[in-house]
């Protein structure tokens, strides 16, 4: 392994781990969410039209310290995930998911879904700024599986 490879590799442990194996610990996208705080609730869709995956919407509007009750249906054939970070992050998680197609998440950030199943990431947003929700499938960004999260 190159050096490159192993700072990269190093990199998006570093950024996946932040979020804590319990999800308690703050990332730069902000930290997961309080069952006993109130919440929004937004719904997003995973769906798959010809050639195309996506996510409706691709686009949330949130304000800073908003606690945010993800809804994600699967509507789709395939296994989707729901993965919150930053563009950078996102980037090179999807470098590292190439590599090592069944790796398994457990961060409150993420959350993998089977076809036509429902499931709810709860997550609060606190700090300013542009983010990103992707599914990091293999294949699946690539054909178009990504939001933008834009926080005020």
């Amino acid at each position: 392994m190159k050096l490159s490879q192993i700072r990269t590799a190093a990199l998006v442990i570093a950024l996946v781990s932040s979020a804590g194996a319990l999800g308690h610990e703050a990332t730069a996208f902000g930290e997961a969410g309080n069952p006993s705080k109130p919440s929004r609730v937004v719904h997003v869709a995973m769906r798959e039209a010809g050639a195309k995956m996506l996510f409706a919407p691709d686009m949330i509007e949130v304000k800073k310290g908003e606690q945010i009750r993800f809804v994600l249906d699967n509507e789709g054939d395939f296994n989707h995930e729901f993965v919150l970070g930053t563009e950078r992050g996102i980037a090179l998680h999807a470098i590292e998911m190439k590599k090592n197609p069944d790796m398994e998440h457990d961060d409150a950030h993420s959350l993998r879904l089977g076809p036509y199943t429902r499931g709810e990431l709860l997550w609060r947003f606190t700090s300013s700024g542009r983010f990103v929700f992707a599914c990091l499938i293999p294949g699946h960004l690539e054909r178009g599986m990504r939001g933008t999260i834009v926080v005020k």
